[in-house]
């Protein structure tokens, strides 16, 4: 009795956080601009801190390589918010490696090579991934756009869940994640791909003139949803290695950024690119 009810109060707890993170996700996407930069920053910031403690990363007891890590995500974040010039960003992601070399070659032997290849690799994984989201939003009709990135890993979230409790037979992952299966990730593709489908039927085309973008809404949806369920395998798969259930407590009932968004960090990137070959401006 007392498992039940504790399962009734995780679930409602899941429930609000699930409901305030869409108002919030809501209002900061129609925001765009400086907010949604802003809160990506601290999403971001937030991530390579969860990363790091999960890496092991904050034993540095000189704390150089934390200080790189976050002083070169925001020197990231600016750039891609106040310069046009995205080449700018990838200077910002090398001297960061550089950055982190030059403390590993000039206080040999204090470091490791595995602590420096995954320092990098916390900046890189979430923060950097998840800017991406600031530039579908930045694209001609992002405002349209950018709402693929949650229908195609949170609505294919929740089918696969469906699918998967009612026909799931045959395991994905059966070591990294007994639960899912490959009927649910199937269902999740399709639901995702239905979803994309409509929304671009019924919102997108009638605001883009001389485009029939249905087509191309289905295919980013389809693409999201596959890419968002390696991106949620690959987060548990890191919290395997490392021992712990949940990578923070920063949002009620689902953990952390990490626990989140870790199938939002995967698909982002990939729907900036289709929009950027596939829709014309």
């Amino acid at each position: 009795m007392a498992a039940f009810k504790e399962e009734q109060v995780m679930f409602l707890t899941r429930f609000i956080s699930s409901v305030v993170l869409v108002v919030l996700s809501l209002f900061t996407i129609f925001a765009g601009g400086y907010f949604l930069g802003a809160v990506l920053l601290f999403l971001a910031l937030t991530a390579y801190r969860e990363l790091s403690k999960a890496c092991k990363l904050e034993e540095d007891k000189t704390g150089l390589l934390g200080i790189i890590g976050y002083t070169g995500i925001i020197a990231y974040y600016v750039l891609m918010v106040f310069v046009e010039n995205r080449i700018y960003l990838f200077l910002a992601l090398i001297t960061i490696l550089v950055a982190f070399m030059f403390v590993y070659v000039f206080s040999f032997p204090k470091y490791k090579a595995e602590q420096i290849m995954c320092s990098f690799f916390c900046v890189a994984y979430a923060p950097v991934m998840l800017s991406f989201i600031y530039m579908v939003r930045s694209l001609p009709y992002g405002i349209y756009t950018v709402w693929m990135i949650f229908i195609s890993s949170w609505i294919c979230d929740t089918c696969a869940y469906v699918v998967g409790m009612l026909f799931g037979k045959h395991k994905l992952a059966p070591v990294l994640s007994p639960k899912k299966s490959i009927e649910g990730a199937l269902g999740g593709v399709a639901g995702s791909a239905l979803v994309g489908a409509v929304y671009g039927y019924f919102v997108v085309e009638p605001a883009i003139s001389g485009q029939q973008v249905t087509w191309i809404f289905l295919l980013i949806s389809m693409v999201g949803a596959v890419i968002s369920q390696v991106g949620d395998l690959a987060a548990s798969a890191i919290k395997r290695n490392h021992d712990i259930k949940d990578y923070g407590k920063l949002i009620p009932g689902h953990g952390g950024v990490m626990d989140r968004f870790d199938s939002v960090i995967f698909t982002a990137p990939m729907i900036y690119f289709l929009a950027v070959l596939l829709i014309r401006v």
